[in-house]
């Protein structure tokens, strides 16, 4: 067997110990999003938290997260095959300039915090109406910003490990968050409550601000230290080291100035959807009675990551395991091989993610009873079904433009996708504005979602072409081939697994959480079993081998234990 096809088993069982630890952390992820939901509901008092939580994330994106995730790799790749020492002294430098800079600019952040909040939230906030509100969410941004340390040590580690590969830790880590998280606010729910129907608009307590913001911010800070004793593990001794002259570091921030411009780009197309959204729910706070009438961030960014889960489990999963193959690729100049290796990582990831795009809608009332329909939003778990039901079309766009973005990272070509990034942002921008502009607050939410979709079409599109043009193709018609037929599995499927909600629904009827998820049950049944048939059937080659290395992986753990 050739090299380049037994590097295959080992990219789809690395994908696999990822998507594993995925899976457990994305499951305890929605134990934290049910309790968060059930504390803060989904109006103006969860947005407060929710926007001052996420802050951290996005300046850590815009700051160093491009680089960080999509540069470092393939030069750590290089470094380790091309250095004496294996890329040690590299690896140290990068470490301690990264360690310097964000315990910098976190500081400043916390300084800053008013000015930050500015940016980010719509003008209503500041006035005098809404100044309870105001002042939480600072108090908040200022806990949690520190994330912003812990959040790029954790990713610079974890690249480093994937560098080496160990993909595993990155994938679990972030469970002990969630976990901790889960403490916090089990112990919020049993001091402060949830929030009554009177408190669904107002701010925080400085006991409570206290307790979601410092905790919040240990969670992360826990899964990096977890990290750490895993370098060894890969052979890797971190030694701070401050001799970057002359160390190649200048060609890595050479390459990462057009990633950081990918990513202050695309950063300043979320602020806007982040302030359109804290608009939904401000504006539509006025009957705070009525838990106010608006959808806005909490409902975006939680229908968001629930939608997400099947591209965090499968599609980075594959890529981030393929993305070390591909610079190899990159470096030998073959880029028929790495064109091939793109697109079968595509048919792969699409294999296992068309069939949830298809079903999401369909589950998605369910679903949201499932996960939100508890305590303060028992009542309001409704306003995230028609959001996390058009995410699906997103996902299928954001998956394509995804993977090939990783090639384009191979090839280092940075400033490509800067340029089609540009096109992504710009395009989201402009949707989102036109889209929200003189609506019932109620559908600001579902319309964001809708901006995002058609961003990322034009993404997919433009980085499709561009990438395979570069490489010389990307079998465009075998795509093409694989694409009708999975898109008839993948539709079929769905019809029987309507037909099953419809049924269930009338045999069970209920709204209890056992009704729910016997519902949920027999539908992703129908749904499951009828997809891998017509699979089958149509000779789908792709499903059967990401199932068998899934499940392959899957019993092998089983038998080690044993």
């Amino acid at each position: 067997m050739s090299g380049r096809h037994a590097a295959q088993p080992s990219v789809m069982g690395s994908s696999a110990v990822m998507a594993a630890g995925t899976v457990v952390s994305r499951l305890s992820g929605f134990v934290r999003s049910t309790l968060l939901a059930a504390a803060l509901g989904v109006g103006l008092h969860a947005d407060v938290f929710t926007i001052a939580n996420t802050i951290p994330n996005m300046l850590y994106i815009l700051l160093a997260g491009g680089v960080f995730n999509a540069v470092l790799v393939p030069q750590l790749v290089r470094a380790m095959r091309k250095d004496p020492d294996g890329g040690a002294a590299y690896t140290n430098r990068v470490i301690t300039l990264a360690a310097v800079f964000l315990l910098t600019v976190t500081v400043l952040l916390v300084v800053a915090a008013p000015l930050v909040m500015r940016v980010l939230l719509d003008r209503a906030y500041f006035t005098a109406d809404f100044a309870v509100q105001r002042e939480s969410i600072i108090d908040l941004a200022r806990y949690c910003l520190p994330q912003v340390f812990f959040y790029g040590m954790f990713v610079l580690v974890g690249q480093v490990l994937n560098a080496r590969g160990r993909f595993g830790p990155m994938m679990w880590a972030p469970i002990a968050n969630n976990v901790i998280s889960v403490l916090v606010l089990v112990t919020y729910l049993l001091t402060v409550g949830a929030a009554k129907e009177s408190q669904l608009c107002g701010g925080y307590s400085s006991g409570a601000e206290a307790l979601l913001g410092i905790g919040s911010t240990l969670g992360i800070a826990a899964q990096f230290a977890i990290l750490v004793p895993y370098l060894r593990r890969a052979g890797f001794t971190f030694r701070p080291r401050f001799d970057f002259r002359g160390s190649g570091l200048g060609h890595t921030f050479r390459l990462g100035l057009w990633t950081v411009l990918f990513v202050v780009v695309n950063q300043i197309a979320y602020t806007v959807v982040v302030r359109i959204a804290s608009s939904g729910t401000i504006h539509g706070a006025v009957a705070c009675h009525d838990a106010g009438r608006g959808t806005g961030y909490t409902v975006y960014s939680n229908a968001f990551l629930l939608a997400m889960v099947p591209h965090a489990v499968i599609t980075v999963s594959l890529a981030t395991a393929v993305l070390p193959r591909l610079s190899a690729y990159a470096a030998e100049g073959d880029l028929r091989a790495l064109g091939e290796a793109v697109s079968g990582t595509v048919r792969s990831t699409y294999a296992l993610v068309l069939p949830v795009v298809a079903l999401l809608p369909i589950v998605a009332a369910d679903l949201s009873s499932l996960v939100w329909g508890y305590g303060a939003s028992a009542e309001t778990y409704s306003r995230f079904v028609t959001s996390l039901s058009l995410f699906a079309i997103g996902l299928f766009f954001f998956t394509t433009h995804y993977l090939m973005l990783r090639g384009f990272y191979a090839l280092e070509q940075t400033r490509r996708v800067f340029f089609i990034q540009c096109a992504v942002a710009a395009a989201n921008i402009v949707a989102a504005v036109l889209l929200t502009r003189d609506i019932d607050p109620i559908q600001t939410a579902p319309r964001l979602v809708i901006a995002y979709a058609v961003s990322y079409a034009v993404g997919s599109v433009l980085s499709y072409r561009q990438l395979s043009a570069q490489v010389g193709g990307l079998g465009g018609s075998r795509l093409v081939r694989f694409g009708v037929r999975i898109v008839v599995a993948a539709g079929l499927s769905a019809v029987l697994a309507w037909l099953a909600r419809e049924g269930i629904h009338r045999l069970l009827g209920g709204t209890d959480k056992l009704t729910v998820l016997v519902h949920l049950g027999v539908i992703g049944l129908v749904g499951l079993v009828s997809y891998l048939v017509l699979a089958r059937v149509l000779r789908l080659e792709e499903v059967g081998e990401v199932t068998r290395a899934f499940t392959g992986r899957v019993r092998g753990s089983s038998s080690a234990r044993g």
